[in-house]
């Protein structure tokens, strides 16, 4: 029996600016059974109570901060398990400083132990120069994500993954990536529900990235048609969903087994 959620948002709690049909429907029950869960997501930049306040603002109600996860809280709490008390030069979003302060890393430009790499909108040449200048001298090179574009309103933007790639070329070197579909985020968000594996599902939109991370992590998954996937692209790869629902609303959670 699932006795624990994680789940995507985008995709599955809405798209865009759009709540997806059902999204609180699933929230209450959720609640109501209180069923521990977890909205995680690749995104470094916001912190939960970002999170918490943009889906209220959305008309998704009755969450608390406790209710999410994100690929900065991974990455500190991954960084610090690594090695207590180090330092770091990022380049990224407050969010994710925010998260490391909390674990206890220091700031610094001056011989981290660490580069650690997020979004930002305020990457440039000098970033560049001064990560792959770290990195070169032995800072270990470290990524929150590795999506390459992120969906806006108008199109696209360029995404964590963009700025890892120009650091990799600058550097010749590979960053490890903290966040889906590396299974050490799932686990990390396993372990702060203190759940485990066999009776936890992962819900969300991505063949590539959500159902193949809750897999690699040994958890059942369920792939919801509300975001980018549909049964069609389902053949393009080599895995497959233990449950797929056109939308959360169907989801009851009790129910799967």
């Amino acid at each position: 029996m699932i006795k624990s959620v994680i789940a995507d948002m985008d995709g599955v709690i809405y798209r865009g600016k759009k709540v997806i049909d059902g999204a609180q429907v699933f929230v209450n029950r959720l609640l109501e059974a209180k069923t521990p869960f977890l909205f995680l997501t690749n995104n470094s930049e916001q912190t939960p109570l970002d999170l918490k306040r943009k889906l209220e603002a959305m008309g998704i109600s009755g969450l608390s901060e406790e209710n999410f996860i994100t690929s900065a809280m991974a990455t500190a709490i991954f960084l610090n398990n690594q090695s207590p008390g180090a330092s770091a030069y990022v380049i990224g979003g407050g969010g994710l400083v925010n998260e490391l302060y909390k674990v206890g890393f220091s700031i610094t430009e001056s011989h981290p132990t660490y580069v650690v790499v997020g979004k930002t909108h305020t990457f440039n040449f000098d970033m560049l120069k001064k990560a792959s200048n770290l990195i070169n001298n032995g800072a270990k090179f470290i990524g929150t994500n590795p999506d390459m574009v992120d969906p806006v309103e108008n199109g696209i933007e360029p995404a964590c993954g963009t700025i890892l790639a120009a650091i990799e070329y600058a550097t010749g070197k590979k960053p490890y990536i903290i966040g889906k579909p590396n299974s050490l985020i799932m686990n990390i968000a396993r372990n702060k529900l203190g759940a485990h594996a066999a009776e936890t599902v992962m819900i969300g939109d991505r063949m590539d990235t959500d159902i193949r991370a809750g897999m690699e992590a040994g958890m059942k998954t369920c792939l919801v048609l509300s975001g980018v996937s549909s049964r069609e692209t389902l053949d393009e790869f080599p895995y497959r969903p233990n449950y797929i629902f056109n939308h959360v609303g169907e989801i009851e959670v009790e129910k799967l087994t």
